[in-house]
């Protein structure tokens, strides 16, 4: 495994899926219909809101920017959710599809790894 980001992780709980790059409503509908359970949603805004239908299903979430108050964090910590908040993400890749794992890391930080 390799780390290729850093956030703020909103819980001592690790989550490993696929991950999938959510956009838009259109995006959340995709991955409802494909099946959501266990996948990890990555998404640019901590204040997005239509994870709705599919959050209890997801395994985790990366955000690419907000925090630990942020309306997401409090969110996915409600359903107990890991999420890693404020991500800044390192790698090439494309990373949609692929296998991802959340850890913590000490105290409110966390990383997210790239699975082999």
């Amino acid at each position: 495994m390799k780390v290729i980001g850093k956030g703020l992780i909103t819980l001592e709980a690790e989550a490993e899926g696929e991950i999938h790059a959510i956009a838009s409503v259109q995006d959340v509908v995709k991955l409802w219909k494909a099946g959501a359970k266990g996948k990890i949603a990555m998404v640019d805004d901590a204040g997005v809101t239509y994870l709705g239908p599919i959050l209890p299903k997801l395994a985790g979430i990366v955000c690419r920017s907000g925090g630990l108050g942020s309306h997401l964090a409090i969110v996915s910590r409600e359903f107990s959710i890991p999420a890693l908040m404020g991500t800044d993400i390192d790698c090439e890749e494309d990373l949609h599809g692929k296998k991802v794992r959340i850890r913590p890391d000490g105290g409110k930080n966390g990383i997210l790894m790239l699975c082999d």
